[in-house]
């Protein structure tokens, strides 16, 4: 498929869902659409929500904004939780208006969409804090230790914060996450009622557009962005997960050059991007495939 053919398949009213890895011109395609045929742009990004991050998270900028109606970006606050229960409750009360063109490089926010999520119980801020305090102190590894043999045999055992979330599961409720996610309720749009787009963004070829984003949001003031965050910085918050935000930190304490932030942001946005293809690869076989290069070309 290419641009022209989605915008086709989308018509006026369906809605359609856009997911990629970061850099791969997601944002440039749901503009593309609504422009081409309406809708409003609804967010999937689990870090482009948080109000202290614009640049750094390549939010959409001033222009983009004025081209469509843009929703659930910069409206939480730098220090709150936020969860895919959270997205998935914002987003429920934007399906009965216009249509959504729903994007995003986060897979479980799209998989919550469409495939279900568990109503699990709220972790109260006890449980968190000594979830966080053993993880600083002994890794991860401790807490998996810690659980289930049906959890553990389904998350990301290389995803800390995945880990954490089960730990606080079980210990919040006494049952572990899988138990959890078996009594999964249905989806609130189920992937038939969709049009849903994944990106294809090869290494070769998003590698160089990966080191040229980062660049350019240099260029725009990110690191003014985190000189900002600098007086009431923690590593735990969800929004420090930025990419390129603790490396930039490093930098403005004196521990990286610039030149070293910028080299160790960069790597770990690729390997940030090779997670994301691994995931999409094993969740969304059945989406349509648009190649990256031509969203390049035409978005």
């Amino acid at each position: 498929m290419n641009t022209a053919d989605i915008i086709a398949a989308a018509g006026a009213d369906r809605p359609v869902l856009i997911a990629g890895p970061t850099a791969s011109g997601k944002s440039a395609l749901a503009l593309a659409i609504a422009q081409a045929a309406g809708g409003v742009i609804v967010n999937a990004d689990a870090l482009q929500v948080f109000a202290n991050w614009r640049v750094l998270t390549a939010r959409p900028d001033a222009a983009d904004l004025a081209r469509a109606p843009h929703a659930l970006y910069g409206h939480v606050p730098g220090d709150a939780a936020y969860s895919t229960g959270h997205w998935l409750r914002e987003v429920a009360a934007l399906l009965h208006g216009a249509r959504p063109i729903i994007v995003g490089g986060t897979g479980l926010n799209f998989a919550a969409l469409t495939e279900g999520l568990a109503d699990i119980p709220t972790t109260p801020p006890d449980v968190r804090a000594t979830a966080d305090r053993l993880i600083a102190r002994h890794g991860a590894a401790a807490l998996l230790a810690e659980l289930d043999p049906a959890t553990v045999a389904r998350i990301d055992h290389a995803n800390p914060a995945r880990i954490q979330r089960a730990w606080e599961v079980q210990t919040t409720t006494g049952r572990g996450l899988a138990a959890w996610q078996n009594e999964t309720p249905p989806p609130l749009l189920p992937i038939a009622a969709c049009l849903p787009v994944l990106i294809d963004a090869p290494p070769a070829w998003l590698t160089p557009r990966i080191a040229r984003r980062f660049d350019h949001m240099l260029s725009q003031g990110a690191l003014d962005e985190v000189r900002a965050n600098l007086p009431d910085w923690s590593p735990r918050r969800p929004s420090a997960r930025a990419i390129g935000a603790p490396d930039l930190v490093a930098h403005l304490t004196g521990t990286l050059t610039l030149d070293q932030a910028r080299a160790a942001a960069i790597t770990a946005t690729r390997q940030y991007a090779k997670r994301q293809r691994t995931w999409f690869r094993k969740r969304m076989a059945g989406w349509a495939v648009l190649p990256g290069p031509d969203v390049a070309q035409e978005g």
